[in-house]
């Protein structure tokens, strides 16, 4: 694995390009993005006002109901670092809204996860982690591991 780039926070046409699903859910066509990808509704960890993010699923637990899912940009990203402050948050996946806690996973865990999700999908990894990442990848699992250990994950956990 390589960096090629430095990647900050998106800006311009990418981010109008990241946001439009938030609109397709806010006009309650969320559904349209099936069960890959989710809406979360949380709370800024600075100004306490409500935020909304799309998120990609990068599993989902039948048994208990919990969601995994990644920081592509890495830590310093908003919508995790205020999970990690507040943990609390509802999130919006088809049509359905449900209650979560967002729990960290310990880093081992999420690499292992990270690196198997990236592995599977090999082929838009390869392409998509240096344009919208920054990480040049040969495709070789070591590469994906490499990426993998920069990527923190939470796992959103429904509250009955």
């Amino acid at each position: 694995m390589k960096i090629v780039k430095e990647v900050n926070h998106p800006t311009g046409v990418t981010l109008m390009v990241l946001k439009l699903p938030v609109h397709l859910y806010r006009l309650g066509l969320g559904g349209l993005l099936g069960g890959r990808m989710l809406m979360i509704n949380h709370v800024g960890r600075v100004t306490g006002k409500q935020r909304r993010t799309v998120v990609e699923v990068i599993r989902h637990d039948k048994g208990d109901e919990s969601y995994l899912i990644a920081s592509g940009w890495g830590p310093k990203a908003d919508w995790y670092r205020n999970l990690l402050r507040r943990p609390h948050a509802t999130v919006q996946i088809g049509g359905r809204t449900r209650q979560v806690r967002a729990e960290q996973l310990p880093s081992e865990e999420a690499t292992e996860i990270m690196a198997d999700y990236y592995w599977r999908n090999r082929r838009a990894a390869k392409h998509l982690l240096p344009r919208l990442y920054g990480y040049a990848v040969d495709g070789s699992m070591a590469d994906y591991y490499a990426v993998a250990e920069r990527v923190p994950v939470l796992r959103l956990v429904p509250v009955w």
